[in-house]
């Protein structure tokens, strides 16, 4: 029999969570780069140079992938003759793991897990609890696979109880649209297929633990039913040109991952479950020789990416903009922001609403008038950062507030993630106000565009208070205009119709 001591079981998780927060697997970094080299859309190609930038930043550093350091979800499968040499429960010593993990000094990783989620929603301050998924199997080892998903792209998620004469492939074909650009494509789909409705939604988020391997997959040919469907859908999935970042382009996703287990003859259950470019997850195994640590890899191993500033960028003073300032720029269009700007998430404008409705009117600091807010809840800094790693947030969780705050507070601009939905849009239009776009996945090189940071309001909010952040060539492209014309509709629509009528070669 095997023995697994507790705290060799506890370092793995803790060292594995570590690990992934700043190391993309290199299957993703491979994949990225040679859909870079592939692009033909500048927009596109440009949102991937800084994701492959951010990775080796992140790698070099030892810092966070992006400031969404995610919730942990956990596959066991323990060996029926393992017997652990433990006080805790499994659960705990998992618990434990992720603790030690999200609150290292070196490298602390943001806390987003809220307890009581349909009541107070309070923060547990340390990211626990952990999703944990247990199977017993014959052996005498533990098998463990660690995730840390961002919420932005577990929001995606879809489930449908098909008809089993329904198509798989024309169901993802017609969802996939529907879940925008909030989950930073390019990145993997986990599909599950068949078992019951919650049976298939835990295969699709296992599949995504395995790496990128659809090239190989190509070479070789399928040999059954399944294989037959990641080369489908990956194929009619990228011809939907909804490109990097949702910004048009020959790669949406870069590999199609499939589980599927029997099921129901009445019955077709099918999960699918977005991985972001912040793609993180390791695989450890203790065999009772102590604890199993991971390999750092080589950063030979990463691409040397450069991101050149062109010819057509604009720098904007965001401390003197004006309204006729921003109605001259074009949706697609880079700038380079230099200046101070007030951040802003869900709870910090629901309590703004709530104060301007109340007559009491905003704290003192915050004033929006002809500003940008930036949708973003940062990880704290470590050693003589700024700021930790500041990536955006899904803009989209800000429409229902967006008319109101136009409205009630002069707001000039905003920069967020993704596209912005067509209460959004309308308010945007309405108010001739703008809305940029910041690369997701690359929250480590945002950060090294602020210069200072300082809480202003809200500070019982954590990462999700109001801050000033003064910033110096933040890079940001024009999502929607003054006229409510967005990028995120005419870009994958012009590059579904090149795809379809030049034959482009996909990845």
């Amino acid at each position: 029999m095997t023995v697994i001591r507790q705290d060799d079981f506890i370092d793995s998780v803790a060292d594995a969570l570590q690990f992934i927060s700043y190391y993309h697997p290199n299957d993703f970094v491979k994949a990225v780069h040679e859909a870079y080299e592939h692009e033909l859309n500048p927009a596109a190609k440009d949102a991937m140079a800084q994701i492959l930038i951010n990775s080796r930043l992140c790698a070099q550093g030892k810092r966070p992938i992006c400031q969404d350091t995610g919730i942990v979800t956990v596959f066991l499968k323990i060996g029926m003759n393992v017997v652990w040499d433990a006080t805790m429960s499994v659960s705990d010593m998992v618990n434990e793991g992720v603790r030690r993990a999200y609150l290292h000094p070196d490298n602390v990783l943001r806390a987003s897990i809220l307890d009581d989620p349909a009541g107070a929603r309070r923060n547990t301050k340390d990211n626990t609890p952990a999703v944990i998924h247990m199977e017993v199997v014959p052996g005498d080892t533990v098998d463990v696979q660690v995730a840390a998903k961002g919420g932005g792209s577990e929001n995606k998620s879809k489930l449908a109880m098909l008809n089993p004469s329904d198509s798989i492939v024309d169901w993802v074909v017609k969802t996939v649209p529907t879940m925008g650009a909030g989950w930073c494509p390019p990145g993997m789909l986990g599909i599950g297929i068949g078992g019951t409705a919650e049976k298939a939604a835990v295969m699709a988020k296992e599949s995504l633990m395995d790496p990128i391997d659809i090239h190989e997959l190509r070479k070789r040919g399928p040999s059954n039913r399944v294989e037959e469907l990641r080369l489908e859908i990956m194929d009619a999935v990228n011809r939907l040109g909804i490109g990097a970042q949702g910004l048009g382009g020959l790669t949406t996703v870069l590999d199609v991952k499939i589980k599927d287990y029997p099921t129901h003859a009445a019955s077709l259950p099918v999960a699918m479950i977005p991985n972001c470019a912040a793609t993180r997850h390791a695989h450890f195994v203790l065999d009772g020789s102590g604890p199993a640590l991971q390999t750092p890899p080589d950063l030979e191993d990463w691409p040397d990416i450069t991101w050149e500033v062109g010819d057509s960028v604009r720098r904007v003073n965001l401390d003197t903009v004006t309204q006729e300032e921003a109605a001259s720029w074009k949706p697609g269009d880079t700038l380079l922001l230099s200046g101070k700007m007030l951040t802003g998430r869900d709870a910090a404008h629901k309590k703004m609403k709530e104060l301007i409705d109340s007559g009491e009117g905003l704290p003192e600091g915050v004033d929006l008038k002809g500003r940008f807010i930036y949708y973003v809840g940062p990880v704290d800094p470590v050693r003589d950062e700024v700021v930790g790693p500041a990536g955006p947030t899904t803009s989209t969780r800000m429409d229902k507030f967006t008319d109101f705050i136009l409205e009630q507070t002069g707001l000039l601009g905003m920069i967020g993630k993704a596209e912005r939905g067509p209460a959004g849009i309308e308010a945007i239009k309405k108010h001739k106000a703008v809305y940029l776009m910041a690369v997701g996945g690359a929250a480590y090189l945002v950060s090294k565009a602020i210069t200072s940071s300082r809480v202003v309001a809200f500070e019982e909010l954590g990462m999700e208070a109001i801050y000033e952040f003064e910033v110096k060539d933040m890079p940001v492209s024009v999502a929607v205009d003054v006229n409510g014309v967005s990028v995120h509709e005419t870009g994958p629509r012009e590059w579904r119709a090149k795809i379809e009528e030049q034959a482009l070669e996909l990845v």
